[in-house]
């Protein structure tokens, strides 16, 4: 028999139910991930025990999803989110129930859920519950919908996100009907909110397995959701520096970068802007100018469009704008970039462009590698110097300028950055005497 253990304050929820004579057990994705071996994020647990019940049992409560069933235990500072059997009505809206109905039985409760190995369900006496054969779909590493798939993602479109998501997390491949199904229903992805795809791609791409994009292509769903991606994927790269199509080098990219948000969203977007730019010359090699700023104006469009956050976009746009920048790795120029990139990103942009080279063709990658490791070797000495680098490291200040009978305006501004630009070619110069002396008559 399968053995699951349980943490101390789920089994606590589980024995005061049991003991008011309910049934109660852990579900889903918890159940899903202490057989694999992982650690669950939440433990969810399902009961026969109505919404009112549960709350008289317990001395902290919060109606999270009453309506549906769904009460938080607070136990200490944790809540386990404790839900009662239910069936779900229709979904109207492609997306949500348009009601549910409390039931007394767990096979009712769990044939609504969306894949096998989210359908178990587990308490010490009982053990596993696994109706839909999820345990032997873990085995095989299969994603396989409960029931007909059709239905499945037809009252749910986010469940064909999901399906994508779960496999790129888990290394598991989609089962045949599954797959089907999904590239049937992929355009009712149009009646999710952004948001919620938003939450999906991203789980997707910082999981250890983001080349699952193109299972999202093969399926429609970047036709959907991303359609630029497609375009990537079909647009060649025929010239020294590159052996792979924009969307097939981008994917490679994506997995030489570690897997955090803003570096794995630039990876995805930093070239998106060159099918847009590509140019063929007379000797039939492909070029792609000015595809950086371009790509930075897509990225942020798209973004927004996912209702990403304002830092987040700020942060993949910069990074964008950046990533092909050549200058030469001398101690003025690196401060020069370390300040157009901006101090905050710099250690990500040399990472971005690290991966962003490896990806690329061996041709000329023995000369990037050496004036890449001269960069980091200068910025980490640029660091420990503590160098000016942006106007508030600067000596002199608007205020100094002011008491030194200038008027506040833009030639203000525009005498700081020539002071700045001095810093930053020869940080000595960082003296506010020499400053105000150099630049002011």
């Amino acid at each position: 028999m399968q053995t699951i253990l349980l943490p101390e304050k789920v089994s606590r929820i589980l024995e005061v139910l049991a003991g008011a004579g309910h049934e109660a057990y852990a579900v889903g994705g918890c159940v899903r991930d202490a057989i694999l071996g992982r650690i669950p994020g939440d433990w969810d647990i399902t009961t026969n025990a109505l919404p009112e019940e549960v709350k008289r049992l317990f001395r902290r409560t919060v109606d999270t999803g009453i309506q549906h069933g769904t009460v938080t235990v607070m136990l200490g500072e944790e809540g386990f989110e404790v839900t009662t059997y239910r069936q779900d009505g229709d979904y109207s809206d492609h997306r949500h129930p348009d009601g549910v109905v409390f039931t007394t039985s767990l096979a009712e409760d769990l044939k609504r859920r969306d894949f096998t190995i989210n359908a178990m369900a587990y308490r010490p006496d009982t053990g596993l519950v696994d109706l839909f054969g999820g345990q032997e779909d873990l085995r095989r590493k299969v994603i396989r919908c409960v029931g007909d798939p059709r239905e499945r993602f037809d009252e749910d479109a986010l469940r064909i996100m999901r399906a994508l998501r779960f496999s790129a997390q888990l290394d598991f491949t989609l089962e045949k009907k599954t797959r089907e199904a999904i590239r049937e229903f992929a355009p009712r992805l149009q009646l999710i909110s952004k948001e919620r795809i938003r939450e999906e791609l991203l789980k997707l791409l910082v999981s250890p397995h983001p080349d699952r994009l193109l299972d999202l292509a093969e399926c429609g769903i970047t036709a959907e959701i991303f359609p630029l991606w497609d375009t990537m994927l079909k647009t060649d790269q025929s010239n020294p520096y590159h052996t792979l199509s924009v969307g097939m080098h981008t994917l490679r990219v994506i997995e030489n970068v570690p897997a955090e948000p803003v570096l794995r969203l630039a990876a995805l977007l930093h070239d998106c802007g060159k099918p847009s730019c590509k140019t063929v010359d007379l000797g039939d090699l492909t070029h792609f100018h000015g595809h950086a700023q371009v790509g930075a104006k897509i990225a942020e469009t798209f973004l927004k469009e996912l209702r990403f956050d304002n830092k987040t976009v700020s942060d993949v746009t910069r990074l964008i704008v950046v990533h092909d920048d050549r200058y030469s790795a001398t101690p003025a120029k690196v401060r020069r970039q370390i300040n157009r990139v901006g101090e905050d990103l710099f250690p990500s942009y040399l990472k971005l462009v690290l991966a962003d080279n490896l990806a690329k063709s061996p041709y000329a990658l023995d000369q990037f590698m050496r004036r890449y490791a001269t960069v980091c070797r200068l910025y980490e000495e640029i660091k420990a110097a503590g160098d000016c680098i942006t106007l508030k490291d600067l000596a002199v200040k608007g205020s100094d300028l002011i008491a030194a009978g200038m008027k506040p305006g833009p030639e203000m501004g525009k005498v700081l950055d020539r002071m700045l630009e001095d810093v930053l070619a020869e940080p000595s110069h960082n003296d506010k005497e020499y400053l105000l002396g150099r630049y002011l008559p």
